[in-house]
């Protein structure tokens, strides 16, 4: 990460200071207004807020996210990062949060975020598009365009909408290919491609009849999985959910790689130690690999840490946790564990 500095007059001074000039007379320069942050500059704020939201704090992040639009509201990088955290906040709401292969909702279908989350999308692929026509760094407007598009598959995939989502993951697919033709350094775009190249191949029946109606170009399972793994490894923006992905992926019943889920997993979580997702969710791996001791004492840790919480992150993990327990112990009084 970039982390040179350049100096600029505050925008308060600099009004001032325009003032001051003005009452010299005509012959007086007027001092140019700061330009904008540029767009590294930018994505370091906004890398900050993801590493919040991977933290489990997307309140946090949004506040972060909204900062990022007040320095620059023609970019579109603070408005998709705020969409991403409220796809989050919809994630923790009405996903299945124990099961690690599973993002199908398991509640409702409609949340009070989904006005603002469309909003926040609109905008994005708007700005994108501005930007696209007036040619300014297009490698990285195509990305942004192709990260709102899939965004937007992701939240109509979490609800099981399948011509929806494949609609939207071949606008993704098509800008990102555009973005990684242009630079193909950036890596942050094997996040998007990695997703569509592994499902698209993983989900054959479900493909051929979507293709009948909008031609979905075909995918990979082997180049899908190696896209995220260079994005977990490598992305700067998308190597936290690109890893989060992959471990899904892994431990997907046509894989049944569930060490190296377990593994990627165990990564989120001392990365990310404040977030109670990543051990209720390297729980029910160690069900799967006959770690019966291991699974439950993690489910119940979360549990206990979780009680009382008043965030809705946390709110939400303690119902999944208790969920999961109670599925296991049907009989058990599970209300008690709390003391």
């Amino acid at each position: 990460m970039n982390t040179e500095r350049y100096a600029r007059i505050p925008r308060v001074f600099a009004a001032v200071l325009l003032l001051a000039l003005g009452a010299l007379g005509p012959r007086a320069a007027a001092a140019p207004l700061p330009s904008p942050p540029d767009d590294q500059e930018l994505r370091a704020e906004g890398l900050r807020g993801l590493n919040l939201l991977m933290d489990g704090e997307p309140d946090a992040a949004i506040g972060i996210f909204r900062q990022i639009q007040a320095k620059d509201a023609q970019s579109p990088l603070g408005y998709l990062l705020e969409a991403d955290a409220i796809w989050w906040k919809v994630y923790y709401e009405t996903g299945n949060l124990v099961d690690p292969d599973v993002f199908d909702v398991v509640s409702k279908m409609v949340t009070a975020y989904d006005a603002h989350l469309s909003d926040l999308l609109n905008t994005s692929i708007d700005k994108a598009q501005t930007r696209i026509k007036a040619r300014e760094d297009l490698a990285r407007s195509y990305f942004y365009l192709g990260m709102a598009h899939a965004i937007q598959a992701r939240l109509v995939g979490l609800r099981g909408k399948d011509l929806p989502t494949a609609r939207a993951g071949k606008k993704m697919r098509s800008a990102l290919m555009k973005a990684v033709e242009l630079d193909p350094n950036l890596t942050d775009t094997y996040l998007g491609l990695g997703i569509y190249n592994y499902f698209v191949d993983t989900l054959p029946t479900i493909v051929k009849i979507l293709s009948i109606f909008i031609a979905l170009p075909g995918g990979s399972r082997e180049l899908g999985l190696k896209q995220l793994e260079d994005a977990a490894q490598k992305g700067e923006l998308t190597r936290g959910e690109a890893k989060f992905y992959l471990a899904k992926d892994y431990s997907r019943g046509n894989e049944k790689l569930y060490g190296k889920s377990l593994q990627l997993f165990e990564q989120l979580r001392q990365e990310y130690p404040h977030n109670p997702l990543w051990p209720l969710i390297i729980g029910s791996l160690h069900f799967r690999l006959g770690h019966t001791e291991q699974g439950e004492a993690l489910y119940r840790e979360v549990y206990k840490q979780t009680a009382g919480e008043q965030s809705e992150v946390k709110q939400a993990i303690h119902r999944a946790a208790r969920q999961a327990l109670q599925r296991r112990h049907p009989e058990e009084k599970i209300e008690s564990l709390r003391h």
